[in-house]
């Protein structure tokens, strides 16, 4: 057993050089596994984060969530991934993700050797073990162009991989609760929760998407798809053509979301952001919308996010719901996943407030509103149709449309 330990007051100066600063530990050949604990000062307005960088590449992050993580050849603390601990230099990786101006004292103790107690993996299983099925409400079928179905599903949640409250488990089931077909479970820069999709999926009953929330103070963005990890402290820049050179899709996320609003520069634009988040709770405030106009309508697909987190984040997930045309002989969660995707490549979506909210989509010919007596659709040449009836079809043409009311709340957005 080795200890290496690092004691050392970081200040302003540090985090302007680097929010990031990497602290080597020696891995010998053979570990047995290797313990973090990071211990903060009592410091008012210190947020520090933490993760792990083997000499193979990048093992996990706990964010601010966790002060103590383990990794082991068969086993790992949430967030990390487990797997033979390559010999030679790894790093512990700390975020000054907020530091007050005088500072703060950190105190990074790693262990290598046996580890007798996994931070976090008991209480994780247990947990998950006790999440039953739950029943499906009534399942909304959408008028759909020929070939294709619209299925439901929400592309932000997070679990106890990241800063979430809960497993993967139960994600899956809020979703299903909520109607929902496919459900993106994007935990802050890691994948570690990756390995778990596909047999929780099958066990409840819907698609869980591989994400990863790209994470940085200046910016997030969701990266889906079975890809790998996407390194947060490389330059936004290079995430675009990385991801859709690993055949995934990027979405910038909740852009106008307080100080996590998008401030990187992009030299391309990603596929998808994020245009309806749950804290645009004022559907009245035209900001998203001006956003998207601004960033490039017809070029971006929108998607919507709960970016579920706990039981006292603003919305549960599905709210809002983002709908995805599909191909129509897509069953099952492993069919769904990638038939969800592949809408999103082809931007064949339309998002609405919930499941059971109003909500307008494409059928081929036509765009039809439904549940949506009274309100209106825009077209891209600023065109007008009054709707009066609950399934009310209109021409379709192409680019985005808006379905909103007489008071310009927006209640759905159709690609």
């Amino acid at each position: 057993m080795a200890v290496t330990t690092y004691r050392r007051h970081w200040t302003l100066d540090d985090r302007a050089e680097s929010v990031w600063h990497s602290l080597p530990v020696d891995i010998p050949v053979d570990c047995p596994g290797l313990l973090v604990t990071l211990t903060v000062a009592d410091v008012e307005g210190a947020v520090i984060d933490i993760g792990c960088e083997g000499a193979g590449g990048w093992r996990g992050w706990s964010g601010g969530a966790r002060r103590t993580f383990a990794i082991t050849p068969t086993a790992a603390t949430p967030g990390y991934v487990p797997g033979e601990l390559e010999p030679g230099t790894w790093f512990v990786v700390i975020g000054l993700h907020r530091l007050p101006v005088s500072g703060v004292e950190l105190i990074v103790e790693a262990v290598t050797g046996p580890v007798s107690v996994v931070p976090g993996l008991t209480e994780y299983v247990d947990a998950g073990a006790a999440i039953a099925v739950p029943p499906r409400p009534p399942r909304r079928t959408l008028p759909a162009p020929p070939g294709l179905k619209w299925i439901a599903g929400d592309f932000h949640a997070h679990s106890l991989h990241s800063d979430g409250s809960t497993p993967v488990a139960n994600l899956a089931a809020l979703g299903v609760a909520a109607g929902l077909d496919v459900l993106a479970v994007t935990d802050h820069n890691t994948v570690a929760h990756h390995a778990e999709l596909p047999s929780i999926g099958k066990t409840f009953g819907i698609g869980l998407i591989p994400g990863q929330e790209v994470t940085t103070d200046s910016g997030h963005a969701n990266a889906f798809g079975d890809i790998g990890v996407i390194d947060f402290r490389r330059p936004a820049a290079t995430w675009v053509t990385e991801v859709a050179g690993r055949g995934g899709l990027l979405s910038i996320n909740h852009p106008l979301g307080g100080d996590c609003s998008w401030r990187h520069p992009l030299p391309e634009h990603p596929p998808l952001a994020e245009v309806w988040h749950s804290t645009w709770l004022d559907q009245r405030w035209g900001g998203p919308i001006a956003w998207w106009q601004a960033w490039g309508m017809t070029s971006t697909t929108p998607i919507g996010g709960s970016d579920w987190h706990n039981p006292s984040s603003l919305t549960p997930p599905g709210t809002p719901t983002t709908w995805l045309a599909v191909d129509a002989d897509a069953e099952g969660p492993d069919e769904l996943t990638a038939a969800a995707l592949q809408a999103l490549a082809a931007g064949r979506t339309a998002i609405s407030a919930s499941y059971t909210a109003p909500v307008l989509v494409r059928t081929g010919e036509h765009l039809v509103a439904l549940g949506a007596p009274n309100t209106l659709v825009l077209t891209p040449d600023g065109t007008r149709h009054r709707i009066t009836s609950p399934h009310h079809p209109i021409p379709a043409t192409p680019g985005p449309h808006l379905l909103l009311t007489h008071t310009n709340q927006f209640l759905s957005l159709c690609t």
